[in-house]
């Protein structure tokens, strides 16, 4: 019998709160809550891959290398991107051991290094929109842009490190991730949208300096998989539409075309719900049976239907 694969895509709340919360021990504690949930998706006898956010850890690791650049020489992006996703996934692992271990569930788990190919000629690379890093003054803005880098003032007299956002095309390590699901091995994949490489004619890969949106990735992921359900985690209990302005309502469940509706007349923003919701109509409208956005401590909850928004086919 084909078993039943959920995609799991945590939000970079899920492990860092708030700016007062940024340690590992804070994340440890953020990331415990989640895990619990996803344990109750194993334990009702789901086949769960685990995708999640990076921006922050990236934004640290990429800081640390600045900080240390005199001494040991800096890490590109891409090479960030590997990192945090081995890091972020022994936490991940190490707190989902524990939960299954009290639950005596007798559960594999697993972290892979995941690499996505993305196009050389996507329209991102000549228009990079994505802040990572720390904020700079003027100065230390145009000696970067001297080295190469793009830079944008993002606020009056701060400037931060801009990269694109390309689309992510395919997931190199799509086979192993599908033989261990298969095998009932939890798999945390595709960390922060996946390491962005190019390939050559020759099939070689090569990574870029971009980042791949992680709720893009997991729709794309969810339909290789050939997953029924996507499950988002956010800082949102549900989707609103009006968000924020007197006339604020929760969504509790749409179909895509009201979801491309509520699109169009700009109820979403880029860079917050909008890519959440164009990557829950990619991928209902690419196989997937449901998608539901909701909050970390609500995720038990939206499955049995009591809680976030679900949004399915017409």
């Amino acid at each position: 019998m084909k078993p039943r694969i959920a995609v799991v895509a945590i939000g970079g709340n899920s492990l860092i709160r708030d700016n007062d919360h940024q340690t590992i021990q804070d994340q440890y504690a953020a990331a415990q809550e989640t895990c619990i949930h996803i344990a109750n998706l194993v334990q009702l006898g789901w086949h769960v891959a685990i995708t999640h956010g990076n921006g922050p850890q990236v934004g640290f690791c990429l800081r640390r290398s600045e900080l240390a650049a005199e001494e040991v020489p800096e890490s590109p992006l891409h090479i960030c991107g590997a990192e945090t996703q081995g890091s972020i996934g022994y936490m991940l692992q190490q707190i989902l051991y524990g939960e299954f271990h009290k639950r005596g569930l007798l559960q594999d788990i697993v972290t892979l290094v995941t690499q996505v190919i993305v196009s050389q000629d996507d329209s991102a690379f000549s228009d990079p929109t994505k802040p990572i890093g720390s904020y700079m003054d003027e100065k230390t803005a145009q000696q970067r842009e001297a080295e190469g880098w793009q830079v944008r003032e993002v606020e009056r007299g701060r400037w931060r490190r801009v990269v694109p956002s390309p689309k992510p095309l395919r997931i190199v390590e799509e086979p192993v991730i599908t033989n261990l699901l298969r095998a009932g091995v939890v798999v945390i994949t595709a960390g922060g949208g996946g390491i962005p490489v190019v390939e050559d004619e020759e099939g070689c890969l090569e990574g870029v300096a971009a980042v791949i949106d992680k709720d893009r990735v997991s729709a794309l992921l969810g339909n290789t998989l050939g997953a029924r359900l996507l499950l988002i985690s956010t800082k949102v209990d549900k989707v609103y539409i009006n968000y924020g302005e007197p006339g604020q309502k929760a969504i509790e469940t749409m179909s895509i075309s009201t979801a491309r509706r509520y699109l169009k007349e700009g109820h979403f923003k880029a860079g917050s719900m909008k890519p959440k919701i164009e990557s829950a109509i990619t991928f209902l409208e690419n196989g997937g049976k449901q998608a539901i956005i909701t909050s970390p401590e609500n995720l038990t909850e939206a499955l049995i239907r009591n809680a976030g928004t679900r949004i399915l086919p017409d």
